[in-house]
């Protein structure tokens, strides 16, 4: 199944939908107390999604065109962004720092979270060397404490498109990389979260981002140096991870950071990253005085 959070004509909130090719319906009008957000979702766990499932298919559900609907952050108020740094030995390389013997893990900020097509926009005082990163993100649908790596997937309610977009100067600047990831609207998401059922591997899933028309980075989410199940049981043992918590798993190699000449996010820039059988996430830059 697949999900959205879009926005509706006059709505101040976004709406939760349960889409199917060009076509959507509003989850909340499916049945009495149906939930409006993907977190409320989640929080009812399988039988919620059961229910959800079934009355999409009853007579009198009215499907709506989503062609050209405005969008919201795929992933609203999760209970913590988690980002792992340096998962695939191409990116570690590029940037030049050395992928650790245990996950650089750091989180993103919630003002980060934002829609597909919106616009992120930073000051160009601030960071002149914005950068993109296309990754999986993985949505914890169960509370996950001390799993083993061999049923942790079992823990995965779903998988999104995220980009990590980062300032480079201020990464290079700091210790920690949490600030220059977390701008506002840094973390696009989405558009859409599609149910783990879906993905039967997580690792094998054609991952790529297209920055103003060039393909800049193309490659397999089979290349992680830790695959999502690894992931996901490694970070259980430090805190329970929540249901709807959300997994940034790294990023591949194709940096603009790295390339010769250097390619980074310029006012206008249009980025594009999309992963198979998931969706395409665009992100419009705009940069300020």
């Amino acid at each position: 199944m697949r999900f959205a959070h879009v926005m509706t004509a006059g709505a101040d909130d976004p709406r939760l939908v349960l889409v199917e090719d060009d076509r959507a319906t509003f989850v909340g009008d499916l049945f009495a107390g149906a939930p409006e957000r993907l977190q409320q979702l989640i929080e009812l766990g399988d039988d919620g999604l059961a229910r959800v499932a079934d009355a999409s298919t009853s007579e009198g559900v009215a499907w709506h065109d989503i062609t050209g609907s405005a969008f919201a952050s795929a992933v609203l108020a999760p209970p913590i962004v988690l980002a792992v740094g340096l998962n695939y030995a191409a990116h570690s390389s590029e940037l030049g720092l050395k992928a650790d013997t245990a996950p650089t893990v750091f989180t993103l900020w919630p003002n980060s979270l934002t829609a597909h097509n919106a616009i992120t926009s930073w000051p160009r005082s601030l960071s002149e060397s914005v950068d993109y990163e296309a990754e999986l993100g993985v949505i914890i649908g169960t509370a996950a404490k001390d799993v083993p790596a061999d049923t942790a997937l079992d823990h995965v309610w779903g998988y999104t498109v995220v980009n990590d977009i980062t300032a480079r100067d201020i990464q290079f600047s700091e210790a920690q990389w949490s600030r220059c990831k977390s701008f506002d609207g840094f973390t696009p998401t989405g558009p859409y979260v599609v149910t783990a059922d879906e993905v039967p591997d997580p690792q094998d899933l054609h991952i790529w981002a297209v920055v103003d028309g060039q393909t800049v980075q193309d490659a397999s989410t089979g290349q992680m140096i830790r695959s999502v199940a690894t992931l996901v049981a490694h970070l259980s043992t430090a805190a329970t991870l929540l249901p709807g918590t959300l997994i940034s798993t790294g990023s591949p190699g194709g940096a603009g950071y790295s390339r010769d000449p250097q390619i980074f996010l310029r006012d206008r820039s249009v980025v594009t990253v999309g992963i198979d059988g998931i969706g395409e996430l665009r992100t419009h830059c705009r940069i300020t005085d």
